[in-house]
């Protein structure tokens, strides 16, 4: 405690960093085993959990899956066919034509190939429209990772700010006690009056419950950060503490007019918006080409099976009579060749024997299908109208927006500017009164207020840094610059 008054005499802003800096040395050997997270890290893992990352992921997977399908329309389909039937009574047997009244099998094959030969551009309009798609969805991709990437260094830096302001309200109340015991020592040697530790009190109790409440305030920036995260265990997630001075930046001294031009070249939200114009004017093609003849060619083989058992000559005949001469009574007989049951025909034979081919073009010519072809056409044409219109409007939104991101940022480093040279003259202001109370010349309720006017230009100082830094890192990230601190 001596240390604090020795301390206390020649500077309070010195006074102030000192036990900063001794707060943060003993959190770091306290915490020691606690992962400390870089925002690196932070960004790292939040682009690898993140859900709606996951999903446009998959999103870039279906539109790779549509552009392999798109390339395989440029080649010819074949099918195939197999058939196996049993026919029971009576029925045309497919071999010889007749009606039999039999119990059958039957098998048969077929291949068929078609390949379009002209479609009005389908095909290739398709494909481009899968590459369009496909790009699309990288940009998509990439836009909301830079989305979670500044949510993510948004988060951080609110918990920088808490801790620091959780420092200065610590130091703080660590001051106001030793000036208590300071008071209590010119109080005993008569410097003082008792009624001087009244007000010290009263603000030592006020500082207690800024400090609980500027402690549940960095938890709960913590708790944020590790929900963004995806990580559950919020009592040992931290970040790492590192020292954030006001940084200089050359894009401050750009026009706001430079920084949208450039944003318009790198931003993946207005690429996307662009791909998207690309993609419905591909659509129109499209839907033009369905008013246009198609010429496919095609081609078929089949063949059949047969299981029924045959019948063949034995080489033997034998006569029959067929009837009688008129004139003499006499009988007619023929000759017929004795046959025999074998089995069915090898298979290579009857494929061989059963085969067919059919082969030729066909040509489609669309003359009236209840105007739908022309009517998507029209409506492809409105999404064309609706895709631009949302092109320009994003483009003068992300006009407005680098605008007030850049004005916010001049007027937050003002407003820092500003908070600054309070902060001295309060320091000033305090340090006069701080040796005017000492001599007993002023009493403890002035030297309080100017005590509490100096802590809150403090508190105002670092709010407006980190306020301020915030929002260079907004403009910067319009004008490409990877976020860093």
């Amino acid at each position: 405690m001596k240390l604090l008054m020795i301390m206390n005499k020649p500077n309070m802003k010195n006074t102030a960093q000192s036990l900063t800096a001794l707060f943060l040395l003993f959190s770091t050997i306290v915490f020691g085993q606690t992962k400390q997270w870089t925002l690196e890290e932070c960004v790292e893992l939040a682009l690898e959990k993140n859900i709606t990352i996951k999903q446009s992921e998959l999103d870039y997977v279906n539109a790779q899956i549509d552009k392999q399908a798109t390339i395989a329309g440029f080649f010819p389909r074949v099918n195939s066919n197999l058939s196996h039937s049993w026919n029971i009574g009576l029925n045309q047997n497919i071999t010889t034509g007749l009606l039999e009244n039999l119990t059958t099998q039957f098998s048969s094959a077929g291949v068929n190939l078609g390949i379009d030969i002209y479609k009005g551009k389908q095909n290739f309009n398709q494909l481009h429209r899968a590459n369009l798609t496909l790009l699309a969805r990288q940009y998509q991709l990439a836009d909301i990772s830079n989305d979670i990437s500044l949510l993510v260094a948004n988060s951080f830096l609110q918990i920088m700010f808490n801790r620091e302001i959780l420092s200065v309200q610590q130091a703080q109340l660590a001051v106001s006690k030793a000036e208590l015991e300071r008071t209590m020592e010119l109080i005993s040697a008569g410097v003082l009056v008792a009624g001087d530790v009244f007000e010290l009190e009263a603000t030592i109790a006020t500082q207690e419950q800024a400090v609980v409440q500027a402690d549940n305030t960095l938890r709960l920036a913590k708790i944020n950060l590790a929900q963004l995260l995806l990580i559950t265990d919020y009592e040992n997630f931290d970040i790492s503490f590192m020292e954030l001075d006001v940084p200089f930046s050359q894009v401050m001294g750009e026009s706001t007019k430079k920084i949208y031009e450039k944003a318009l070249t790198i931003r993946d939200d207005i690429k996307l918006a662009v791909t998207n114009v690309e993609i419905a004017e591909t659509n129109v093609a499209l839907a033009k080409g369905t008013l246009q003849p198609s010429l496919s060619a095609f081609y078929g083989y089949s063949s059949r099976l047969s299981y029924s058992d045959r019948t063949e000559g034995t080489g033997e005949f034998t006569e029959f009579p067929i009837g009688f001469v008129r004139s003499d009574g006499s009988e007619v007989y023929t000759t017929r060749e004795n046959r025999r049951v074998i089995g069915p025909l090898p298979i290579a034979d009857q494929l061989d024997i059963n085969d067919g081919h059919n082969f030729g073009l066909q040509l489609s010519i669309p003359i009236f299908n209840g105007l739908s072809a022309k009517s998507n056409v029209k409506r492809n044409k409105v999404n064309l109208e609706r895709t631009k219109n949302s092109l320009e409007q994003q483009q003068l939104d992300l006009e407005s927006a680098i605008n007030q991101a850049y004005n916010d940022a001049k007027g937050a480093y003002t407003f820092y500017e500003a908070a600054k040279k309070t902060t001295q003259a309060r320091m000033d202001a305090f340090d006069d009164a701080q040796k005017r109370y000492e001599a007993g010349v002023m009493n403890s309720f002035n030297y309080t207020q100017i005590k509490q006017r100096y802590d809150a230009a403090v508190s105002d100082e670092v709010r407006a840094k980190y306020d301020y830094i915030f929002k260079l890192k907004v403009v910067e990230f319009y004008f490409g610059v990877p976020l860093s601190f």
